[in-house]
């Protein structure tokens, strides 16, 4: 069994969590910003589907990529090049994170629904306003071709969701925030599930102990300059 949480409730720790289904936490509670920033603190996430109630999740092991270990690999570095011969095209940062997070929300070929629900994405448009939630953003021109948006705590960055509308879009865009964290010094992003595409782009996972860990250690560092990242011309440095 798992807790059903009041408003004034505190998330349950993540060593709480079940087994099957892995890692759920807890059930319902709200989206409110103090609340979303306690439970990345704490190595949890909200994630479920319309009809539902909130779902708190901490799912063990964890996909973290090290940005250290982003495996550009060749086709990729290809695109990325003819992105970067392109000059309309440019990677820009927090320009339009509502745009991007609309863009996530979008339901995906061979799906029904979305994650991103409207409750969702006024949540995370509340912590951006806040400056915890950023946004990578592939451009072609003023047309938003690809992206990404995820939370910032300290010096962990949590990756939520991407999104493509040309080929390599939304990996060029996480080739841009590899760049971007090791400006800014930032270790690790959580990928939060565990996929084969993950995997193929050098994630790997870690087990709950050793993420809870980290991720309270780099939490409680003091957080990059956002205004200068978003200076970095981040297209152009990729894989130089």
């Amino acid at each position: 069994m798992i807790p059903l949480l009041g408003a004034d409730d505190p998330l349950p720790p993540a060593e709480r969590a079940l087994t099957r289904p892995n890692g759920l936490v807890a059930a319902g509670a709200d989206l409110r910003p103090a609340r979303l920033l306690a439970a990345y603190r704490s190595g949890i996430f909200p994630w479920y589907s319309a009809g539902e109630p909130i779902l708190w999740w901490s799912p063990n092991p964890r996909m973290v990529l090290a940005v250290n270990d982003f495996k550009l690999r060749p086709s990729l570095r290809k695109r990325i090049r003819q992105f970067q011969d392109a000059p309309e095209v440019r990677l820009a940062v927090d320009e339009d994170f509502h745009a991007v997070i609309r863009a996530c929300a979008d339901p995906r070929a061979g799906a029904s629904g979305t994650w991103i629900l409207p409750e969702m994405q006024e949540a995370y448009l509340a912590l951006h306003r806040e400056g915890h939630a950023h946004s990578i953003e592939l451009r072609r021109g003023t047309a938003l071709i690809g992206g990404l948006y995820g939370v910032s705590i300290g010096r962990m960055f949590y990756g939520e969701s991407m999104f493509t509308r040309e080929s390599d879009a939304s990996k060029t865009a996480l080739a841009g925030l590899i760049h971007l964290c090791r400006e800014a010094r930032m270790p690790w992003i959580d990928c939060q599930q565990q996929t084969g595409h993950l995997a193929s782009l050098g994630a790997l996972p870690v087990g709950r102990d050793r993420f809870l860990t980290g991720v309270r250690t780099l939490t409680d560092q003091d957080g990059p300059d956002w205004a200068a990242l978003r200076k970095l011309d981040l297209l152009r440095s990729i894989g130089r």
